[in-house]
């Protein structure tokens, strides 16, 4: 059986009034001056619970980034893997949205994967049942969709991936090529709430079966 690796939530911290400057450097939209800062030690979960955070409060998510090689290689004890900044209204609503995306997080729902044949390698494969804003607006698909989260190192992403397309009625709508920051691959799909489960399941079950037999011959 696959474990799932908890999230580590390092860093969270607010600014009730952010500067203006700060805020048009970060992209922040409109006049939303309250800001939300977090960081974590998994990058592909925490994007996951940023996106429920703008299902279940007035926020955006105004700025999201991988750090380079991994929470392994983290340069600092607080830095992780990612750092994500929700904007809002007023504090309240920030705060809000906060607490939706860390009640994820620490739920166990969402998260990266041992598999069983290799414990240090590791991949996520999640069903968003519902898209909000960023989500939506990463994988240029209406809110509300559901959507296949698939990530992995790059030889195994990108075999998991082609067994995924192939096992559902799904749509490949981003394709994240390896390596990205932190050295893995994957894809974003879309289709029914069904055919992402099933994408899901074969994307693992592809992981796991490179896990047993790196090296396929033929």
């Amino acid at each position: 059986m696959s474990t799932r690796i908890p999230v580590k939530i390092l860093c969270v911290q607010y600014l009730p009034n952010a500067d203006p400057a700060l805020c048009r450097s970060l992209g922040v939209e409109s006049d939303w001056r309250c800001l939300g800062l977090l960081s974590t030690d998994s990058d592909d979960a925490t994007y996951i619970a940023l996106d429920q955070a703008t299902k279940d409060s007035t926020v955006h998510v105004s700025y999201a980034r991988s750090l380079y090689a991994g929470a392994g290689n983290a340069s600092t004890p607080l830095a992780g893997e990612v750092v994500g900044i929700l904007s809002g209204p007023t504090p309240s609503e920030v705060r809000s949205g906060m607490e939706s995306a860390l009640d994820l997080l620490r739920s166990g729902e969402v998260g990266f994967q041992s598999t069983t044949a290799k414990p240090d390698l590791v991949y996520l494969a999640c069903t968003v049942s519902r898209t909000g804003s960023y989500l939506s607006k990463e994988a240029g698909i209406p809110e509300g969709q559901p959507l296949a989260y698939l990530i992995a190192p790059p030889v195994e992403a990108m075999t998991a991936l082609d067994a995924a397309l192939k096992a559902s009625d799904v749509e490949l709508v981003k394709l994240y090529g390896p390596p990205t920051e932190t050295n893995f691959g994957g894809g974003l799909l879309t289709g029914s709430q069904s055919a992402c489960n099933a994408a899901c399941e074969a994307f693992s079950a592809a992981v796991e079966e490179i896990a047993q037999h790196p090296i396929k011959e033929e």
